[in-house]
């Protein structure tokens, strides 16, 4: 059972910002028209019922967004970066690799958290308009998205633990009491993770 692994989770960059100016035959003295850039994607971890273990999380190490696109002219904005959803089992937490300051608890399904956020777009050049400067040539350049390194915990949620000796019977007691479907066999540690089940008192 995988239940511990270590991600770097990084947020879209947002895109820059566009110098533009309208370029109209009936409209005199056209001005900037310069539009957004887009915000980039984050990186975001999901609960989700159907996931049991975090086997499919370990399978990669990066995790990143896309990035936001770039402004144009007319005032188009750009288009906002894809994010990434991580989806996990309920009971999981996030927390940051080093200090192991703790992120979230994602203790019921649905429960949602952002890991690393995307960057802001650049504003185009219709921003820095003013009467005393009414053809600005600037524009800002999209924000970097963060980048974090990240490591996820799954805690099994048990009312109750059954603990013993190899072949003492608990994957057989378990398989009594409950749904739960164990493999049982006649030598050691047939068992090799934990098992859940749903006993009604």
């Amino acid at each position: 059972m995988i239940d511990r692994v270590r991600i770097r989770a990084v947020g879209g960059s947002g895109g820059n910002g566009f110098v533009g100016f309208r370029r109209e035959k009936f409209v005199p003295r056209g001005g900037p028209d310069g539009g957004d850039g887009g915000n980039g994607g984050s990186v975001t971890v999901v609960t989700d019922q159907s996931v049991r273990t975090l086997k499919e999380m370990g399978r990669r190490r990066l995790y990143q967004a896309g990035r936001g696109g770039h402004g144009s002219g007319s005032r188009r904005h750009g288009r906002r970066g894809d994010d990434v959803m991580l989806r996990v089992p309920v009971g999981t937490e996030v927390r940051l690799v080093g200090d192991g300051k703790l992120v979230a608890d994602l203790d019921r399904e649905g429960a949602m958290a952002i890991v690393a956020r995307g960057g802001l777009g650049g504003r185009g050049n219709t921003w820095f308009t003013r009467a005393e400067y009414r053809a600005p040539r600037i524009a800002q350049r999209g924000q970097v998205g963060e980048e974090l390194e990240v490591q996820l915990d799954l805690k099994l949620l048990a009312d109750v633990g059954i603990v013993g000796m190899p072949n003492a019977g608990k994957s057989t007691l378990l398989r009594a009491l409950s749904a739960a479907r164990p493999r049982v066999a006649d030598y050691a540690f047939t068992t090799l993770e934990p098992m859940l089940g749903v006993v009604e008192v």
